[in-house]
């Protein structure tokens, strides 16, 4: 989670950076990445000497690389990418790379504080992982899936520790993966493993497994559920008590099971996706009530409200009492909050955002190329060519519009503070 308590949330605009004039500079310039706080905004450049660097505000880096891709902020605003230095890859952080190298670095992964980073790392064939440029002692022939505890301190992964070839279908059904948690991998290895999470405190790992050909299971720390079922879905820590959870099917339909127990007695065409609330005390879903159609359901219960094409992007607020999601029906998208969708219909729409006292709730939408916000389902007059998530003060009552003004030689990066009252009326 982003700490904005520091940020400048005076209202008014000011212009960051003028785009056009990059392109004029540097003629190759990237999609560009505003950083959370909306005071940077970046892109990827090439050089006249063919190599390729970042440009942050009109500035470039001092340091320039053979490669440089996947530039992203931290949740602390620093500007990192993922760099070649003479064939080999690392983290570049704010333009100085990590002293460790590789074949092939990707997949870059925060802490909630931006003070702890983690990237997948391959050499020499093996695969490993790098934790604020320390290596995992050991090695793989074969890793995916990486994901990261919320302190950014531990790293899981899906990985390979029996090597096989690719036509010994024999080896691979005695099950050749498991979850390596910091290096460690687990004792018990599974046909397939999918999806590790860690629990809220760090501490544990869960993940979805395929235990034969046909069944399926969560494991907790390397011990998997009494139950086998024909599916499950991602599985999830409670804040509350540290229980895990995760969609199960079951012969009468898919439904949420809590260690290997039936949590939910309804029973859904589908259920995926679920999520806590802060306090661990409520629990969301995309489910199907029937076969087509899509809709939230909260502890169990669906809203009335269905989408014929999907449901996407769940948000619980910050108190656990609203739900928020984007549905889809004929192909034009809205926002759904506490099951009712905003009388807006669009291109597209961005997962909504609670304001931190549950009162507004903010959502980037796209209708005809062009970009705005709307809040509490009102769009804002003003469109953007270009446009970021909003985020409300830690008082709720204004709004961070980060966005692109213009277009071609006109446009121009703006940073915005609004009052919530001067959108909604």
């Amino acid at each position: 989670m982003t700490d904005s308590n520091s940020w400048d949330w005076s209202v008014g605009k000011r212009q960051i950076a003028d785009i056009a004039q990059w392109k004029a500079e540097f003629g190759y310039v990237e999609e560009p990445y505003a950083s959370p706080d909306g005071e940077k905004i970046a892109a990827v450049i090439k050089t006249e000497d063919m190599e390729f660097s970042a440009c942050e505000n009109g500035v470039a880096w001092e340091n320039t690389f053979d490669k440089l891709w996947f530039l992203r902020y931290s949740p602390d605003n620093r500007l990192t990418g993922l760099v070649s230095d003479g064939g080999e890859w690392t983290l570049a952080v704010d333009g100085e790379a990590w002293e460790n190298r590789y074949d092939f670095a990707w997949n870059t992964i925060f802490g909630r504080d931006g003070k702890s980073m983690i990237i997948m790392t391959q050499a020499d064939g093996e695969y490993s992982v790098l934790i604020n440029d320390t290596p995992w002692e050991e090695t793989f022939p074969y890793m995916t899936q990486l994901s990261g505890s919320d302190d950014g301190t531990k790293a899981a992964a899906v990985v390979q520790t029996v090597r096989f070839s690719e036509g010994d279908i024999f080896t691979f059904q005695k099950g050749c993966y498991t979850i390596a948690v910091n290096g460690e991998a687990w004792d018990m290895n599974f046909v397939n493993v999918y999806e590790p999470v860690f629990s809220a405190d760090n501490k544990r790992v869960a993940a979805q497994v395929r235990t034969n050909l046909y069944d399926y299971t969560i494991v907790v720390d390397g011990e998997p559920w009494p139950v086998s079922y024909p599916t499950v879905w991602k599985a999830a820590f409670s804040p509350a008590d540290g229980s895990v959870t995760a969609p199960v099917k079951t012969p009468e339909g898919w439904t949420l099971a809590r260690d290997g127990q039936v949590l939910w007695h309804q029973r859904f065409a589908q259920l995926w996706h679920h999520a806590y609330s802060t306090n661990g005390m409520s629990i969301a879903a995309i489910v199907a009530p029937k076969y087509g159609r899509w809709t939230v359901a909260v502890d169990g219960t669906p809203w009335k409200t269905t989408f014929g094409d999907l449901v996407t992007d769940l948000v619980i607020s910050p108190s656990g009492k609203r739900v928020g999601c984007v549905g889809k029906d004929s192909n034009l998208c809205t926002v759904a909050v506490d099951g009712t969708p905003w009388d807006i219909k669009c291109d597209m729409a961005w997962a909504p955002v609670f304001s931190p006292d549950d009162q507004h709730v903010a959502a980037k939408i796209e209708k005809n190329g062009q970009y705005t916000i709307a809040v509490n389902g009102k769009p804002m007059k003003t469109q953007f060519k270009n446009l970021w998530n909003p985020i409300f003060s830690p008082d709720g009552e204004k709004i961070l519009i980060r966005a692109i003004e213009g277009s071609g030689d006109k446009a121009v990066y703006v940073r915005r503070v609004l009052p919530v009252t001067e959108i909604i009326g």
